[in-house]
């Protein structure tokens, strides 16, 4: 894939302590690819690290490259991300969070990192949802 037609913006009046760009451009003409919650699912659909939080945000960035790949586009086409945790515990959402800052890697798009009561699959603990955008 060539480069990448997102621009992540930072705001340097802001606080440089979170670990991603404040916002995110594409231009005029990019085709966005909107995706659906990534899910830490095996291929035979049951729910994998069962309760590790750090285990079942990989397999989510996992599932959200393959996504990515299957419209086109790769993690760096990413305009942002919202990362969904089931716990309360701040700890639990580091431990998540961490998993996908990593996979990111200098391409830190924006991200909002939340805890939610449940989500949707059986021992699910993590999912992510992203916005792409690509050139055409």
């Amino acid at each position: 894939m060539g480069a990448s037609a997102v621009r992540l913006i930072r705001a340097e009046q802001l606080s440089d302590v979170a670990e991603y760009a404040y916002a995110a451009t594409a231009p005029a003409g990019t085709r966005f690819i909107f995706l659906a919650g990534a899910c830490p699912l095996a291929d035979d659909g049951s729910t994998v690290a069962i309760g590790d939080y750090a285990g079942q945000a990989s397999r989510c960035v996992e599932t959200l490259t393959e996504a990515l790949a299957a419209a086109g586009a790769g993690l760096r086409d990413v305009v942002s991300t919202r990362v969904l945790v089931a716990s309360a515990r701040q700890s639990d959402l580091v431990a998540a969070w961490e998993v996908v800052r990593d996979a990111f890697g200098d391409h830190d798009a924006p991200s909002t990192l939340m805890g939610v009561t449940v989500l949707g699959y059986d021992d699910q603990l993590v999912e992510i949802e992203a916005i792409a955008a690509v050139a055409d």
